[in-house]
């Protein structure tokens, strides 16, 4: 993973969805890049995992194009219920 890409970005805060699967499987993704998703079988290792994968995105072109422009003044996850 090269670092040089982490060191360059303005926010250090990325969004991710952790979903803890029927297995007990942790799985993370980062919504802002298309295909970065990971899973692990602890938490600790699935964040780690999430974090090799950001990594590698940010080795394409696209994926630091997009992160150049994020700066979200909030971010916030809501689940409703369905009738």
């Amino acid at each position: 993973m090269k670092k040089s890409y982490f060191t360059k970005i303005k926010s250090n805060k990325l969004p991710i969805f952790i979903e803890k699967d029927e297995d007990g499987i942790y799985v993370v993704e980062c919504p802002l890049f298309r295909g970065c998703y990971s899973q692990g079988k602890t938490l600790d290792q699935a964040l780690k995992n999430i974090k090799e994968v950001i990594g590698l995105c940010l080795e394409e072109k696209e994926s630091r194009e997009i992160l150049s422009t994020y700066a979200p003044k909030e971010i916030s996850l809501h689940t409703i219920s369905l009738p």
